[in-house]
């Protein structure tokens, strides 16, 4: 061991190593240490929305495509592209659901749409007396009906029995495929399901009908569509009547565990067999005492059953 050795005073210093911020902030130039920049002032014709996409990742974007209907009024769904001077604040469709346009069918009278009675093919109408006369149903045929504002039929015809011995009363006056689905309906399934639910009662002798032909809109309204019954498409169900007992009436059976019941829900499904349209007393406060039925023709083949 030496004696003579000593230590220094002060030891050496340690070495800067690169990223040693207590170092480095013990060195480091004060001229040099960065300012945040103050925010320029945003030029008045470039709103806040023209920022691209990644300055709001948490902002939920729309699942609705462009172009695509929605739920409420079948109007286009707005672009989800925020660029453009009015994207901040996007204006309403005058067509939206909010602001109702009067031009619509459903806010003009009957007299504002301008219809047109539709005009209907001689072959398909011979066609279908054939079946109507095959069927036994008694009918005279009626000079065109033009009532104006749409409402008439090119071919009418006024039925008297639906089907041979069961009387429609009071007699109907509607268009020929009208006539021959309700033939249909009778003999495929009403008569059937008669004869099981009120087999006491013997055959059906009448159909008691609510409404045929007759110039109105929908729902008998001031405003909107015009009614299948202006255009000879639609017969109203109210009751049919037995050789004995009561008649069976039309009425909300949702409930009715009897086999009535079963009979006027039976006979309603089917209908959608013959119909294009069948509402009945479920379907709304407006059909609780009868089935409206019609031959309205859909794109696709579409059907209406309720």
């Amino acid at each position: 061991m030496l004696t003579g050795a000593g230590l220094p005073e002060t030891g050496p210093k340690p070495e800067v190593k690169p990223g040693d911020k207590q170092v480095e902030q013990q060195t480091e130039d004060p001229a040099n240490i960065d300012v945040a920049p103050k925010p320029q002032p945003k030029p008045d014709t470039q709103p806040e929305t023209a920022a691209p996409d990644t300055a709001s990742p948490d902002v939920p974007k729309p699942d609705t495509k462009p172009g695509e209907k929605t739920t409420e009024g079948d109007q286009p769904a707005p672009s989800s592209d925020t660029s453009g001077k009015d994207a901040a604040a996007p204006k309403r469709e005058v067509q939206g659901p909010n602001l109702p346009n009067k031009n619509l069918p459903d806010k003009q009278t009957l007299e504002a749409q301008h219809l047109t009675i539709e005009p209907e093919s001689e072959a398909d109408h011979s066609e279908c007396v054939k079946e109507l006369q095959s069927l036994g149903v008694v009918f005279t045929d009626l000079s065109r009906i033009d009532d104006g504002n749409g409402c008439g039929i090119d071919k009418p015809i006024k039925v008297t029995e639906a089907l041979p011995g069961i009387k429609l009363k009071p007699d109907g006056v509607f268009r020929c495929p009208v006539a021959l689905a309700l033939a249909r309906w009778m003999k495929g399934t009403v008569i059937p399901a008669a004869a099981i639910a009120a087999a006491d009662q013997g055959r059906i002798t009448t159909i008691n009908q609510a409404s045929s032909y007759i110039c109105r809109l929908r729902n008998s309204a001031e405003t909107g569509k015009i009614s299948e019954h202006a255009r000879g498409n639609a017969v109203d169900i109210a009751s049919f009547s037995f050789e004995k007992g009561e008649d069976i009436a039309v009425k909300p059976r949702r409930e009715d565990s009897t086999l009535i019941g079963a009979f006027q829900r039976t006979v309603s499904a089917a209908g959608c067999l013959y119909f294009t349209t069948v509402l009945d007393p479920e379907s709304d406060a407006a059909h609780e005492t009868h089935f409206h039925l019609d031959v309205l023709e859909r794109k696709g083949g579409y059907r209406y059953c309720h």
